[in-house]
């Protein structure tokens, strides 16, 4: 039986929209979705619930569930629902949550942001999270956080909040693995958002000290490039001349040209609860560079741990291994690209589809 399943997706852009667009694209099952622009997120974590629930009780139509993405209340997207959708399930997907995402240095913990991750845990009937690594820092997270409570603890409710998490990944569209060009100078891409928990400025300050050593490179450092860490990163880069092929946002076409092009893809991030990006530039063939944490030791198999993980600190010796013998890197991850096929949205919508469909069975 075809299910009808609305979609809610506060902040569409990004790996939101990739994950909203690639299932709705190649699922089974007749999937809408309600979404608003992603931007001023934490105004779309208090009051996207009571726009979206309005437009949701205007469509017409059966529904059989709700999926709705994290950067939301969901007991108030329930509440302001619950003439036209009440009694049907609803699934929270955690791209991210708001107790254990990195903040910046002198943030604070935003207590009522957190407490609202806590409430859609306990309101959404299961829970799908993007990596394990995800979840089980979440579940690490909780204990201590329930602390805080001066009564009334909720800590009897973490057995059953555990049993409704599983893992389903963000799906991706590969990149199809060329040959990459072995008569100039290798590309390095970093293709993450110029935001503190990924540390592009860590990248590009390896960067720039493997230049000043005379180590052959071109490099693109691409992404969504507002704000951030745009006013620092923008004037690093100017310091490596033309060794930058492209820098900032790019066109769907010119991104996925980037990657077929990218000889190594490079991550310092200090957050990663999926990582499609990397995803992408691995599956087209480049050498990745990262840190032997977060979920990328899930996404990358064991196989080729100790040829692609470095250790904290390791960023620059492990790009100057990398690019003064590129060749040797490129034997080391055989396969690698290949296995990434198994993130492609065509492998991974059809344990979408089944998990919707247990849900509604239940």
């Amino acid at each position: 039986m075809t299910l009808a399943v609305d979609l809610v997706e506060p902040f569409y852009g990004g790996s939101h929209q990739a994950w909203a667009d690639g299932w709705r694209t190649h699922s089974q099952h007749q999937i809408r979705t309600f979404t608003l622009p992603a931007r001023s997120w934490r105004w779309r974590m208090r009051g996207g619930a009571i726009t979206l629930a309005a437009e949701m009780a205007e469509a017409a139509g059966r529904v059989d569930a709700i999926v709705a993405s994290d950067m939301i209340d969901l007991a108030d997207l329930i509440t302001h629902t619950r003439r036209t959708h009440g009694g049907i399930p609803v699934v929270l997907y955690l791209h991210e949550n708001q107790l254990t995402y990195p903040r910046q240095v002198g943030e604070p913990l935003d207590a009522g942001l957190a407490w609202t991750t806590w409430r859609n845990l306990l309101a959404a009937d299961q829970v799908w999270c993007n990596s394990a690594f995800h979840r089980d820092s979440l579940r690490a997270a909780l204990p201590e956080f329930l602390n805080a409570v001066p009564d009334a603890s909720h800590h009897h409710l973490l057995e059953s909040v555990a049993t409704k998490m599983q893992v389903l990944p963000v799906g991706i569209d590969p990149v199809e693995a060329w040959t990459k060009a072995a008569n100039c100078a290798p590309i390095v891409v970093s293709n993450q958002r110029w935001h503190h928990d990924n540390d592009v400025v860590a990248v590009v300050r390896a960067l720039i000290r493997l230049a000043d050593d005379g180590v052959a490179f071109r490099v693109a450092v691409i992404g969504d490039d507002a704000g951030g860490e745009a006013d620092t990163i923008h004037p690093l880069l100017d310091r490596l001349g033309d060794r930058v092929v492209a820098r900032g946002r790019q066109s769907r076409a010119e991104y996925r040209r980037l990657l077929e092009e990218a000889h190594v893809v490079v991550s310092a991030a200090r957050n990663e609860f999926f990582g499609i990006a990397v995803a992408e530039a691995v599956s087209a063939g480049a050498v990745p560079v990262l840190p032997n944490a977060l979920a990328y030791p899930e996404t990358i198999p064991t196989m080729y741990h100790e040829a692609v993980l470095y250790p904290a600190g390791g960023l620059r010796q492990r790009l100057h291994r990398v690019l003064i013998d590129l060749p040797a890197s490129v034997v080391a991850v055989d396969g690698l690209a290949a296995s990434m096929d198994r993130f492609a949205w065509t492998n991974v919508a059809p344990h979408y589809d089944e998990a919707i469909e247990l849900v509604c069975d239940a």
